[in-house]
């Protein structure tokens, strides 16, 4: 009996060992014969170049749970996406920034402090913070996502910006994540809103790390645009404001009374959605806004 169990056990070994040989073999096939093309520069990778980068939550497990930082890197998570060019080209924002709009300020030397701009025109966001400056790789993948649908891109885009979270905040400062709607025209247009896909499987992810996201709600229902706007690219600072203006509500079902709410979005530019966003919640009853972007723009 105890023979019989060692040779089955041999040979489910063995069966293993060549399942996952195939699987490399199969891999290494792919990669050469229907090589991998950039999503920013349209070049083609070389097999070497494309790193594996498991982006199954599953398979992620740490002891401490912020090691996480040092595998969530736009590089990593944007691997099978983009050449090690490109990727190269993705600028993090760091200190020192403005506490209140998160612009990253020219000078690499001295504190975090508020900007000029925040001075003289106050934000009613208390704090904004992004992953990265919306320039070059990071803005090709975000336009890739919105405009042309791409969205296998929310999920490592949606870790990086988790990564950021936990770097800026304290978890137990957030009640409520609220992704920045949009109107019910743009939704049918696209099929989806991009805010809400980079935040729709936090939880799961908080939860193979081990990181307790009880206390947090995902609400996407929670903030309603309920005025048509233009598009806001291309307008300035003013104009933006303008357009902006009053084209949000609160669903009458949602509780937000001395909430501390976080708002999401893909890019911050002059911060007028989400300051208009704020001046809703916050006359709705929530006790603090804060905001969170993949990109800042600078």
């Amino acid at each position: 009996m105890h023979q019989d169990l060692s040779t089955y056990l041999r040979k489910k070994s063995l069966n293993l060992g060549l399942r996952k040989l195939l699987i490399y073999a199969t891999g290494i096939l792919e990669q050469a014969v229907f090589p991998a093309k950039c999503m920013a520069c349209g070049t083609f990778f070389h097999p070497a170049q494309r790193q594996v980068c498991s982006l199954n939550e599953k398979d992620v497990q740490y002891d401490d749970s912020f090691n996480y930082i040092e595998r969530f890197t736009f590089k990593k998570l944007m691997s099978p996406y983009l050449c090690q060019e490109c990727s190269n080209s993705f600028i993090s924002v760091e200190s020192p920034i403005c506490l209140s709009c998160g612009i990253m300020f020219k000078s690499r030397e001295g504190e975090d402090h508020i900007c000029g701009e925040c001075i003289t025109s106050p934000k009613k966001i208390r704090r904004s913070c992004a992953s990265g400056v919306y320039d070059k790789a990071l803005m090709a993948m975000i336009h890739s996502l919105k405009y042309k649908g791409k969205i296998q891109l929310a999920r490592p885009l949606g870790m990086l910006l988790f990564s950021a979270f936990m770097s800026y905040w304290d978890k137990e400062s957030i009640d409520i994540i609220v992704p920045v709607p949009l109107h019910i025209k743009r939704f049918r247009k696209r099929g989806f809103n991009q805010s809400f896909l980079l935040v729709k499987n936090w939880v799961q992810l908080a939860k193979s790390l081990s990181i307790n996201f009880a206390h947090i709600e995902i609400d996407k229902h929670l903030l309603l645009r309920n005025r048509w706007t233009q598009s806001q690219t291309g307008l300035g600072r003013k104009q933006r404001a303008a357009n902006i203006k009053n084209a949000f509500s609160i669903n009458k079902s949602s509780n937000i009374i001395e909430k501390k709410i976080l708002l999401v979005d893909d890019v911050y530019t002059t911060g007028a959605t989400a300051n208009e966003c704020a001046k809703v919640l916050l006359r709705g009853g929530a006790e603090s806004v804060d905001v969170l972007t993949l990109a800042r723009a600078i």
